[in-house]
């Protein structure tokens, strides 16, 4: 009699899976190209991926069609490399495709890369993320502006938009001392933006609820809170769990900025942690957690769609980049509509393993 082995019909082997397609958006002011290139190549070779596609951004386009062009040749991942500008323009395209978007941070905040989080000044450990890492899902928001003309403009966002103080700042930055000295310049502005820091006033709904009417410096809807220097503007905030949070700074003259000061470097991150923590998640640890986040300086808000109507127009601010003046807005979250790669476990540096290990608690 013949064993099972033996009178067993073959068995046909499974299909080999298509070679994955990346597919590079670059700002040619921020990156070096050739480095840039050679360990793309070394990487995508040892993957055994199809060539790179290579895109170029301009000074009319940061990086939108050329994420459009790279979507339409099939890329399975699109890299964005360059600031937070290009990553913004490009993850506005990816989200609404079936690609992921992967990080090269080559800018002066790099506040996505920040929060995900993604390697930071480190190329090879970048580039192994497009072709080794794991792809996450994490929540992307949309507004939609009024101009003062009465036009209307709808934009993406991953990290913050806003108005106020934090706008007036962005939109007076050099860039020539941004270049030299990084995200210091912002200081430089800073000083220069509360000379003249003036407060407005403004009526907002939070998920279509009551309307109400505030005085305040600034206002900023936020889908994560990790800013550069470690500071934490939004310690509850986090980049995938479908909810914005607001924030509305009413600072009572100069010591009432010391005091936001304080909260966003010092104490917001030890009241993350607590809140993350055993007790923290108690009911009692809740309440706590509840009365130390508000005081007069700060309000705190949660919701998925955030509205606002200015009393007068003031600058805004989507990412980091300013995009002029609003008269009013509309935010709304789209909770895991982006996809974008992470390090895998054996490829984890130590900075973004200390970051998720934060978001974990």
């Amino acid at each position: 009699m013949s064993s099972p082995s033996e009178t067993a019909p073959a068995q046909p082997d499974a299909p080999t899976p298509d070679p994955r397609t990346a597919a590079v958006v670059y700002n040619p002011v921020k990156v070096d190209l050739a480095s840039l290139k050679e360990t793309v190549e070394r990487y995508r070779r040892e993957a055994g991926w199809n060539e790179t596609l290579w895109f170029e951004t301009s000074e009319e386009d940061p990086g939108g069609g050329m994420a459009r062009e790279a979507v339409a040749a099939g890329a399975d991942v699109i890299a964005a490399a360059g600031g937070d500008g290009t990553v913004r323009a490009v993850a506005e395209v990816v989200w609404e495709s079936e690609a992921a978007l992967a990080l090269l941070p080559s800018g002066t905040g790099n506040l996505l890369a920040r929060n995900i989080p993604a390697p930071i000044d480190d190329l090879e450990a970048s580039v192994r993320t497009i072709f080794r890492g794991e792809d996450r899902t994490i929540d992307i928001g949309t507004v939609g502006v009024e101009r003062p003309d009465g036009s209307r403009e709808r934009f993406g966002f991953l990290v913050m938009a806003g108005l106020g103080l934090d706008a007036r700042m962005l939109a007076n930055t050099k860039p020539e001392l941004k270049k030299k000295v990084g995200w210091l310049a912002y200081v430089d502005s800073l000083v220069r933006s509360l000379r003249d820091a003036d407060a407005f006033d403004f009526r907002y709904r939070v998920d279509g609820g009551s309307t109400h009417t505030v005085r305040a410096h600034s206002l900023i809807v936020g889908n994560c809170g990790t800013l550069q220097a470690g500071a934490t503007l939004l310690p509850d905030a986090e980049i995938d769990d479908g909810v914005f949070d607001v924030v509305v700074m009413r600072p009572r003259g100069f010591f009432g900025w010391v005091r936001i000061a304080a909260r966003m470097l010092w104490e917001n991150a030890i009241l993350r942690s607590f809140r993350r923590s055993a007790l923290g998640r108690t009911a009692v640890g809740r309440r706590i957690t509840s009365l130390a986040r508000e005081e007069r300086p700060l309000r705190y808000l949660r919701g998925q769609e955030f509205t606002a109507r200015l009393e007068r127009p003031d600058e805004f601010e989507i990412d980091g980049d300013p995009v002029g003046e609003v008269s009013a807005f509309k935010a709304e979250i789209h909770e895991g509509g982006l996809r974008v790669r992470v390090a895998g476990p054996r490829d984890e540096t130590r900075s973004t393993r200390q970051v998720r290990a934060a978001h974990r608690g």
